[in-house]
C-alpha cells in the first residue's frame, strides 16, 4: 500500500504552520525537522516510504517555506522549538524519532533535552552536537558571536541571497553530481526566505546558533545520561559540517549506525532512496529491541 503524503496547515499560537504528513496515526511517528534554507519539501521523497513503517510529520519552521513568520525578536532557536512543541501537542504526538539536519538540530535537541522520555530515537542529517564538526570554515562565525561589530560581520560571507541559497545545495559537490541536483529546490527556498522582512530575521537566527553551540556540554550530558538510539547519515562532501563531528557522536552514543553518502548537505536531494531505507530500517529494529 503507498501512502500518499497529505499537506496542511494547523494554526499553533496565533500562526499558521504548515506540514506534510503521511502513514497512519497509530503507528510511531518520525518529526522531520529541516534546516537552512529549505522547508519540508526537503523531505518530499522520503514521506511515502516511511510512512510504510511510521506516521511522518515535516512541518516548515516558522519564517521557513509556507509557514508564517514570526516576529523577528522571536527567531531563536528556543522560540520554535515552543511552537513545534505545541504543534506536536496539538497533532496528539507524544513519543517520537526526530530528524536533526542542520538548523532543525538546535529545535529537536530543545525538545530532546526538555523531554527525554518522548524521544524514541534520534535520526542525524548534519545536525552538530559538537565542536569537532565545526572547522575552520566556521572561524568568522565565531569571532562574530564573540564580538558582533560591523568589522567582524563584514567578515562574514555572503549567503543571504540567491547565490548563496543555491550554494547550500551545490556547494563543496564534485561537477558530477551537479546534474542530480533539481534547481526548483533553491528557487523556492529563495522565494520564501526573500519575504519582506525575513532576511533579517534569518541573520537573527544564524546570530542565535550561537547559543546552540554553547549547549553543546548540555547535549554531551543528554547524550551520556539518555543514550538515544542514533542512525546518522553524513554527505562527504558537506562545506558546513565536518565529518569529524561522525566520530564525536561515535564517541558519546553507544547504540548508533553510521552512513556516509557520495552527496553534499543537502543530502536527501540525491539520496533521497537510500536514506529512507536505512531511516525504515533503523525505526523498525529500535522498535523491535
Amino acid at each position: 500500500m503507498v501512502h500518499k503524503a497529505r499537506h496542511h496547515y494547523v494554526e499553533v499560537q496565533g500562526r499558521q504552520v504548515f506540514y506534510r504528513a503521511a502513514g497512519p496515526r497509530d503507528k510511531p511517528c518520525v518529526l522531520l525537522l529541516h534546516g537552512f534554507p529549505s522547508s519540508s519539501h526537503t523531505f518530499r521523497d522520503v514521506l511515502s516510504p516511511l510512512a510504510e513503517v511510521s506516521r511522518v510529520i515535516a512541518p516548515d519552521l516558522p519564517g521557513f517555506g509556507f509557514s508564517d513568520a514570526p516576529a523577528i525578536d522571536e527567531y531563536t532557536f528556543t522560540k520554535l522549538a515552543d511552537i513545534i512543541e505545541a504543534f506536536l501537542d496539538q497533532l496528539g504526538v507524544d513519543k517520537f524519532f526526530v530528524y536533526l539536519h542542520d538548523f532543525g538540530a538546535p529545535v529537536g535537541y530543545h525538545l530532546a533535552t526538555r523531554h527525554p522520555d518522548r524521544i524514541l530515537g534520534l535520526i542525524i542529517q548534519s545536525g552538530n552536537a559538537h565542536e569537532d564538526g565545526l572547522g575552520s570554515q566556521w572561524d568568522d562565525a565565531k569571532a562574530f558571536w564573540a564580538d558582533p561589530s560591523e568589522a567582524n560581520r563584514a567578515k562574514l560571507p555572503e549567503w543571504l541571497n540567491f547565490e548563496g541559497t543555491r550554494d547550500q545545495y551545490l556547494g563543496g559537490l564534485p561537477e558530477r553530481l551537479h546534474t542530480l541536483q533539481r534547481p526548483e529546490s533553491w528557487h523556492l527556498d529563495w522565494e520564501r526566505m526573500s519575504r519582506p522582512g525575513n532576511i533579517e530575521a534569518q541573520f537573527h537566527l544564524f546570530c542565535d546558533y550561537a547559543n546552540h553551540v554553547a549547549r553543546f556540554d548540555e547535549l554531551a550530558d543528554y547524550h551520556a545520561r539518555y543514550q538515544p538510539p542514533a542512525l546518522l547519515l553524513w554527505g562527504r562532501h558537506d562545506p558546513f559540517f565536518d565529518l569529524a563531528e561522525i566520530l564525536a557522536y561515535s564517541r558519546a552514543l553507544d547504540r548508533l549506525e553510521m552512513h556516509i553518502y557520495d552527496g553534499g548537505h543537502l543530502l536527501l536531494e540525491t539520496h533521497a532512496p537510500e536514506c529512507a531505507a536505512a531511516i525504515g530500517t533503523f525505526i523498525t529494529s529500535v522498535l523491535t529491541e
